[in-house]
């Protein structure tokens, strides 16, 4: 995600997405946007298998360390920049590290496939915001409607976890505002680096003084260096080669998929059932992105 909701990043060195796509130039970009989408939640589920041993403060911390460890090394940013671009830079970093903790808050107490649906309504509101359009009135009922349907049938639903992926979803579309600044003031990945960095500062202290010693074990960097490739650079990498061939606007109706795709890698991997009208939600806020994605600006 940069400036469009849709996007979860800018492209990393020209070297190595000229790599990139000779690696997955044969594959379809729907399967690229797929594989995309696959990758980001399985690492949530392993993040999740994590928080018994370091708890989600600790998993969070090691996500973004790691994140931000890979993109300085492939970008080397300049810290040579002025003071309003500094700050649209701390902002945006501090909005993701904020957006992260929230989501992992949530994911510690509630299944991923409804903490993923919660939160996407963050970047549904942006998409929506400002429209005069009917239509888009109705994709709002409709994402309305499912979060009163993840809430009928929430059962032992835990309330804390549902405000937590709320507050995260209330970041995701901070985080999407402030990266339309990012972008008009930094170029390439070196805006995205220096804000991984910042929200890496802001996640670690709390992880650190959250797990302690328990973060440097063989093992659990492993895991962690595991969840950062899984959830951030092969997705990067993906979405970046399927925007090559595709448009945005039919690639936001493709990430539109995710909060399904999260329920069901939470049912597969985390063994995380969730309840027949649960899953209407899901499909609600499903149909109620890829709605508002579709009517989106042409593409370009």
């Amino acid at each position: 995600m940069n400036i469009d909701w849709t996007k979860r990043g800018p492209s990393p060195r020209p070297s190595l997405t000229a790599r990139a796509g000779r690696t997955f130039g044969a594959i379809p970009p729907t399967a690229l946007v797929l594989l995309g989408i696959v990758s980001v939640q399985v690492g949530s589920a392993l993040a999740k298998h994590l928080f018994s041993a370091v708890g989600s403060f600790g998993t969070v911390s090691l996500r973004l360390f790691f994140a931000a460890a890979v993109l300085m090394l492939l970008w080397r940013p300049s810290l040579r920049m002025n003071r309003r671009t500094w700050t649209v830079v701390l902002s945006y970093g501090v909005i993701l590290g904020l957006m992260n903790l929230c989501f992992y808050l949530a994911l510690a107490r509630i299944p991923l496939g409804i903490a993923v649906t919660t939160e996407f309504l963050g970047p549904l509101v942006v998409a929506l915001a400002g429209s005069r359009r009917w239509l888009d009135a109705f994709w709002a009922v409709l994402a309305a409607g499912g979060v009163v349907l993840l809430m009928e049938g929430s059962g032992d639903l835990n309330l804390v976890g549902f405000l937590f992926a709320l507050a995260a979803g209330t970041c995701w579309g901070l985080y999407i505002l402030v990266g339309a600044a990012l972008g008009r003031h930094t170029t390439e990945g070196n805006g995205l680096a220096l804000g991984m960095a910042v929200a890496a500062l802001v996640a670690v202290p709390f992880g650190v003084a959250d797990s302690g010693t328990a973060l440097i074990q063989p093992w659990i960097l492993v895991a962690g260096l595991g969840v950062a490739l899984l959830s951030s650079v092969i997705p990067y990498s993906l979405d970046l080669e399927a925007l090559r061939k595709i448009p945005p606007r039919v690639f936001g109706i493709l990430m539109s998929l995710e909060p399904a795709m999260a329920a069901l890698i939470g049912l597969i991997v985390l063994q995380e059932s969730l309840h027949w009208s649960q899953w209407i939600a899901v499909l609600c806020v499903v149909a109620a992105s890829a709605g508002a994605a579709r009517g989106t600006g042409p593409d370009v």
